[in-house]
């Protein structure tokens, strides 16, 4: 009969020799937790400031609005009011419009310069990485290769 062998043993064995570098993935898990916090307050940033520009925006609407609603002697009266709403509208549309395209203009900014400076460390862990899982290798089967 043959002797069956003990796969747990001998697969505790190849993976020991193995060195894990669990500090990498411990940096890894850091850093991805700070670009995720950055990330969050650009976009809090641009949701407060979106926030402000409509809350300004509907406060001008309304104080316009209660000059059209109040009662007009005359009715061409009704229709200069109703000019003149519109037009006072479409110039606050124009100003809020251009606020809200410089939000996001900013939000995009921040945010291509936040993932460019994050690729950049990612590049240089990863190098970092890669050469002591390199030098650990060539060390382990140095160390296996004497022990034949």
């Amino acid at each position: 009969m043959a002797k069956a062998q003990d796969f747990n043993t001998k697969m505790k064995d190849v993976m020991g020799s193995f060195p894990v570098d669990t500090k990498a993935m411990e940096d890894a898990f850091k850093n991805q937790a700070a670009l995720n916090e950055k990330l969050s307050g650009v976009a809090l940033d641009a949701a407060e400031k979106s926030a402000e520009i409509s809350s300004k925006w509907t406060k001008e609407t309304l104080s316009k609005l209660a000059e059209v609603s109040k009662a007009k002697t005359e009715p061409a009266d009704y229709a200069k009011a109703m000019t003149d709403f519109a037009s006072a509208n479409a110039e606050v549309a124009a100003e809020n419009m251009a606020a809200f395209a410089e939000v996001a203009k900013k939000v995009q900014m921040d945010t291509v310069e936040l993932l460019m400076a994050a690729g950049k460390d990612m590049q240089e862990e990863t190098t970092k990485a890669v050469k002591k899982a390199t030098d650990d290798m060539s060390a382990a089967t140095k160390k296996a290769t004497a022990a034949k």
